[in-house]
């Protein structure tokens, strides 16, 4: 028995691949699915099934093209409705891959359909779950982004959740391990840990949802608390994971297209085409095409992305680094950004050697603000709220990048304002889509808080995990 997890960063995403005897299971595929078939061709194995979780709404699985490429079948739990091929599994169903089973646990509380897959192995022994996102290590998954296709509260399916992970999950061995959906970082739950395997006893011990004498009135509130609203992304990807979509092959063929100058301004004015630079941000910040708006590769892309363009069918031509074409148009497929439309052939360089019109973002040094500040700057930090709320620059508003769009009339136009976030990525995320409708007096805060924390400006005392929801 063979259990790898193909865990990917930009996503805070574990797909998961199992081989025995030949056959292979795979667990919530990525979009990119050459790798799941070459390494069973490595193995000399062959992919029997494609097990999704639920229907994922961070991302676009890989189950409709791994079927279209290797004929597994694609399963999902109870309640399942697709618009493509795929089995909707009873509770209690086994399926066999070589010498071991997996058994479908019905799961329900993150969505209907939410199902956690329990691998026994060839002796017959529980040896892990793929919990996909009904546990996660320290959290569990959020229960508010299927009231609508369900028709409940978040209070009711928070309440299906307690049910679910007390009838399934913990009457399970402790030693049993813990394969979850997603790690820090992911908007599908709350307060997630950084560990991406775990085991049932150490989630006992840990987790705050998995508390043995908590209550199912205490659960609810506690899972509901402190939700922020979903990005607006979300419900267009689970559309595409339910009804099927175009094959990331013809997507790149499409985005990978190298347009000259000439033809890269047409394709913008004739479509309305979002220029979406992803170089670094020491990049962009030197040097941009005017109403471009920076989101780096080097960053978690991808979700970011999703939060702040929204709209999965919008154009998009890129401004990209030569050789990270095809990375950049990956990335922006995992969460169904599929409308590149092609890139600028030869980057910025070739836009600056021309003549054509730029752009600058000014950036200042943690030294600098701190002067600034002493003579009444205004600042603003684009962290998460968490982040805000465990320690910030004493008389700083949180405007967090996730909803800038709120905060817009906040911000001066006739005035220098200052923006912060952690290290320097978020800021110039913030400063580009500001810039570009028209707030040319903001500033960027190079390397962010950490360079903050150096510098002797006022800040409000640290506030720990322990002490604050």
């Amino acid at each position: 028995m063979n259990i790898e997890q193909i865990y990917t960063g930009c996503l805070a995403q574990g797909a998961y691949y199992i081989e025995s005897k030949g056959e292979v299971a795979i667990i919530d595929p990525l979009r990119e699915v050459q790798d799941y078939i070459e390494k069973a061709a490595k193995d000399n194995a062959k992919i029997k099934y494609i097990f999704e979780t639920h229907f994922h709404a961070d991302f676009v699985s890989g189950h409709v093209t791994l079927a279209e490429k290797t004929g597994a079948q694609i399963v999902f739990g109870p309640n399942a409705e697709t618009k493509f091929e795929s089995y909707s599994a009873k509770d209690g169903e086994v399926f066999q891959i070589g010498d071991i089973t997996i058994t479908v646990l019905h799961t329900p509380g993150h969505t209907m359909e939410s199902t956690t897959y329990l691998l026994k192995d060839a002796s017959g022994k529980d040896h892990a779950i793929f919990s996909g996102d009904t546990l996660f290590l320290g959290d569990v998954g959020r229960p508010d982004l299927a009231q609508k296709s369900a028709d409940m509260t978040q209070e009711e399916l928070a309440g299906t959740l307690f049910e679910s992970l007390r009838s399934k999950i913990m009457t399970l061995a402790d030693d049993v391990i813990v394969y979850p959906a997603h790690g820090a970082g992911s908007a599908c739950g709350k307060n997630l840990s950084k560990e991406t395997v775990g085991t049932i006893g150490e989630q006992k011990k840990t987790n705050y949802a998995l508390r043995a004498d908590m209550t199912k009135e205490e659960f609810i509130k506690e899972v509901t608390d402190g939700l922020l609203p979903p990005p607006e992304y979300f419900p267009l990807n689970v559309k595409l994971n339910k009804e099927g979509y175009k094959p990331i092959d013809e997507v790149i063929e499409t985005g990978t297209k190298a347009l000259y100058i000439n033809d890269f301004e047409l394709v913008a004015n004739e479509t309305d085409a979002l220029i979406l630079d992803v170089r670094h941000q020491f990049e962009f910040v030197k040097g941009f095409i005017p109403q471009s708006i920076f989101i780096g590769l080097s960053g978690t892309f991808a979700p970011w992305v999703g939060a702040l363009i929204k709209d999965i069918h919008q154009p998009i031509l890129l401004v990209v680094e030569e050789g990270k074409e095809e990375e950049a148009i990956t990335r922006l497929s995992r969460v169904g950004f599929d409308n590149v439309l092609g890139y600028l052939k030869g980057g910025f360089s070739a836009w600056k050697e021309v003549g054509k019109e730029t752009d600058t973002l000014l950036s200042v040094t943690a030294e600098t603000l701190e002067e600034k500040i002493n003579e009444g700057a205004l600042v603003f930090d684009v962290r998460k709220p968490g982040e805000y709320a465990a320690e910030h620059i004493e008389n700083v508003p949180s405007t967090p990048l996730d909803f800038l769009n709120d905060h817009v009339a906040e911000f001066p136009t006739e005035e220098d304002f200052y923006l912060h976030c952690a290290g320097g990525y978020r800021s110039v995320i913030a400063a580009s889509i500001l810039k570009a409708r028209g707030f040319h007096k903001v500033i960027d805060v190079a390397g962010g808080y950490g360079a903050i924390k150096k510098t002797g400006i006022r800040r409000t005392d640290v506030v720990s995990c322990s002490s604050s929801k």
